[in-house]
């Protein structure tokens, strides 16, 4: 200990002593140097322009290159410190503040590998994640039916045996009951678990709380790679992506939160991308989903109380809804789709009511049949005249709540069903300048063409 000592002394000395003294690291406060030429460097940079204020990382751009192998290598080994490490690096690598201009950001399609790496520990956290209780399944024993011990653990009874073979360890007689309760319920004695099939590789409470934060942490670094325009497409179109994304979110109501919104933003960023066929392509399939089981996740999500996943949901439906080839999937869900999105409308969120009316204003322009089911659903209408007539703080929200209304007054059958807003669509038309032309346009569809006389006099004279 004294060593040690006279060690940081001479240090210390030879520090203040010497001629040339070392500055201060980048990113420490000030007085953090063993000097005043210390603070006096640091209160140099902190006169560098404002873009560069506040705290920073920085990363050698070589880093991610030098050390691919390494962080696909740690990610795949399932060792603590290694994956942790590679991880870690990962979040580094992968973060960008919104107003961050870097351009030696780690695209994924650079690391071979990767994204399959990042995947396997979401779906190891995902294997484990339900309780044993609710996956397990009997399996019929008939290896060993002439032995007097099967070696299939709690499967100890063998395929036509007579009577339930006694375990070594707990005796026989009274002696093999004293693990169930007066309540009939049956209480797991320690020392069964070696006879349990999957209890030699159990894992503790601990054990588990690591690999959920492993997985956690992974879909946040998906996350982040969707924002990256280059990974866009690759992801788009890797199955394995797209299925653990999907069940994550079809698990809602039981996974942790932060895994499924890391995974809905992932999904959301990539909808442009996205054509759901990829569930029944010929590409290698990881977790069983199908294109149908992938609309309910989502209409599940859009449903939720949560209101960050509802408006993503709602985003995430307008976007799919842009590739026609997705439209097939969709069509049967038109009719909840149409309902939920109008009841968000009335919300007072105001990124709800936006979410809802970018979806409707896309879902607006697929078909006819969507045009007829929203207007016919009740309270549509004049939830979007709420929009426009509160005003909505954001003027293409506003936009968008007028152009479906002219959208719905496009089809001739919906002419009698709107023509009961006649007064309110002519109060906007004189009163904000704004959407005038649009009001304009959608009076004229009402009133003024030569196929609509009956609806003209119903709504002159009231008949």
């Amino acid at each position: 200990k004294r060593e040690m000592q006279k060690r940081d002394q001479s240090k210390a000395g030879g520090a203040t002593g010497g001629g040339s003294s070392t500055p201060a690291k980048r990113g420490r406060p000030f007085g953090s140097g063993n000097n005043s030429a210390a603070a006096a460097a640091a209160a140099a940079e902190s006169a560098a322009p404002s873009t560069l204020l506040g705290p920073s990382l920085h990363v050698h751009s070589a880093f991610a290159d030098q050390n691919n192998k390494r962080i696909v290598l740690a990610l795949q080994s399932g060792l603590k410190s290694e994956l942790t490490w590679a991880l870690n690096t990962l979040t580094l690598l992968s973060f960008k503040e919104k107003d961050d201009m870097r351009k030696d950001a780690t695209p994924l399609a650079k690391i071979p590998g990767l994204l399959d790496a990042l995947l396997q520990v979401i779906d190891d956290w995902r294997d484990i994640a339900l309780p044993k209780d609710l996956v397990r399944i009997s399996r019929v024993r008939s290896l060993g039916a002439n032995s007097v011990a099967t070696g299939f653990g709690n499967g100890y009874q063998a395929l036509g045996s007579t009577g339930a073979l006694q375990r070594p360890s707990l005796g026989s007689g009274s002696a093999s009951t004293e693990s169930t309760q007066q309540n009939g319920t049956t209480k797991t004695r320690f020392s069964e678990l070696r006879f349990d099939e999957e209890g030699l590789f159990n894992l503790d409470d601990e054990g588990r709380a690591e690999k959920q934060q492993c997985a956690v942490a992974a879909s946040n670094i998906i996350r982040n790679f969707s924002f990256m325009p280059d990974n866009e497409v690759i992801m788009a179109q890797n199955r394995h992506c797209m299925e653990t994304a999907f069940q994550c979110i079809e698990d809602h109501t039981i996974e942790d939160e932060e895994l499924v919104t890391n995974a809905l933003e992932t999904i959301v960023n990539l909808a442009p991308l996205m054509d759901l066929r990829i569930f029944s392509s010929s590409k290698p399939s990881f977790i069983k989903i199908t294109e149908k089981r992938a609309v309910q996740a989502i209409m599940g999500i859009l449903n939720s109380p949560v209101k960050a996943w509802h408006c993503a949901a709602a985003e995430l439906l307008g976007r799919l809804i842009i590739n026609p080839d997705n439209e097939p999937f969709l069509l049967s869900f038109f009719p909840q789709i149409h309902k939920r999105l109008i009841d968000l409308i009335s919300l007072p969120a105001i990124d709800a009511q936006a979410a809802a009316i970018g979806a409707l204003y896309n879902l607006a322009e697929v078909n006819m049949d969507c045009r007829l089911k929203i207007a016919s659903e009740r309270w549509a209408i004049d939830r979007l005249l709420k929009v426009i007539k509160t005003p909505h703080p954001v003027p293409e929200v506003c936009r968008k709540a007028a152009m479906i209304l002219e959208s719905l007054v496009s089809e001739p059958q919906n002419r009698i069903l709107l023509l009961a807003y006649e007064n309110a669509f002519s109060e906007i038309l004189f009163t904000d300048s704004k959407y005038s032309d649009t009001f304009a346009r959608i009076l004229y569809e009402l009133t003024s063409r030569p196929s609509n006389k009956v609806a003209t006099a119903r709504g002159i004279w009231g008949m």
